[in-house]
């Protein structure tokens, strides 16, 4: 079953309009999630607001959104006030520009959805736009209203979809010259870097999504299933390893060697530990040939 379309609007470029629906690309459903939850009873609590001065509780009707024009002193908006001034963009993805994909840097790059035709009529108009930026390599740049908030996004045509990408605005972005102006520019020694590129080459492997497991997630769920079945107050955690000495200093290129070596290790310990399929193979040609043949009547 498809997950609930997180926005509904439509997608234009110029005449072109077709009803698109959105929804996140990612998902943190199956993140393991806490409640605060009281100790003796374990009864869910519930929060309260209260009054930061007075310190007593806020009905829900008082409830209303401020913005700190001052230290501690808000200037109130209400809801009318806030649909008043809502943008076009509210419901539309209107693409005013395009861009070669390759000039937007990653750092702009926010969170990615999935935009697709919301109805069948709307299908010929979509894959028009979409193919057109493919075969371009080119990306729409627009706006899109998200919890009440403009965000600018990407259009991306990847397959049969689009990925609308938000981006980060330019205030927002921090200049990487400020943290890395301060590093040394000396080129490694190239002994060191040899062997460096030796151990990437060694570890190198194709791409998959097993390699950025959680091994946090997968503890925790092991843990509450423990609790869950033992119905234990306190459970016994896993002591982490020692902090290194401080102190300790250890040698590049004696760091760079022993990791070589584990590596040779582990290949030939690998290897030695393979079956040797030739041997097998000729064998079972060797039985196979020595059988009786089957006599013709």
């Amino acid at each position: 079953m498809a997950p609930r379309s997180f926005w509904k609007g439509y997608l234009k470029l110029s005449l072109v309009t077709c009803p698109v629906a959105m929804m996140p690309a990612t998902s943190e459903n199956e993140k393991v999630r806490f409640h605060t939850v009281n100790r003796r009873t374990s009864n869910r609590v519930v929060s309260r607001y209260v009054d930061a001065v007075s310190g007593k509780p806020v009905d829900e009707d008082d409830e209303a959104k401020g913005y700190e024009a001052e230290s501690d002193r808000f200037v109130i908006l209400e809801d009318d006030e806030l649909e008043a001034v809502a943008l076009d963009s509210t419901r539309t993805i209107d693409i005013d520009k395009f861009v070669p994909r390759d000039s937007i840097a990653w750092i702009y790059l926010d969170s990615p959805y999935f935009l697709m035709p919301d109805d069948p009529v709307g299908e010929d108009a979509f894959s028009v736009i979409r193919d057109a930026m493919a075969a371009t390599n080119m990306v729409g740049i627009s706006r899109v209203v998200m919890n009440r908030r403009e965000r600018a996004v990407m259009l991306e045509p990847r397959g049969k979809g689009i990925i609308a990408w938000t981006l980060r605005y330019g205030e927002e972005v921090r200049d990487a010259s400020a943290y890395f102006s301060n590093i040394d520019r000396a080129k490694p020694d190239p002994e060191l870097l040899e062997l460096a590129k030796k151990l990437v080459a060694d570890r190198t492997k194709p791409w998959s999504p097993e390699m950025v497991k959680d091994p946090v997630q997968e503890h925790l769920l092991k843990l509450i299933a423990s609790k869950r079945k033992r119905r234990l107050a306190h459970a016994k955690t896993k002591e982490g390893a020692p902090a290194p000495r401080s102190g300790t200093v250890v040698s590049i290129m004696d760091a760079l060697r022993q990791s070589m070596a584990a590596e040779t290790v582990t290949k030939a310990r690998r290897n030695s530990e393979r079956p040797n399929v030739h041997h097998r193979q000729c064998s079972g040609i060797s039985r196979h040939s020595q059988a009786p043949r089957k006599a013709q009547g």
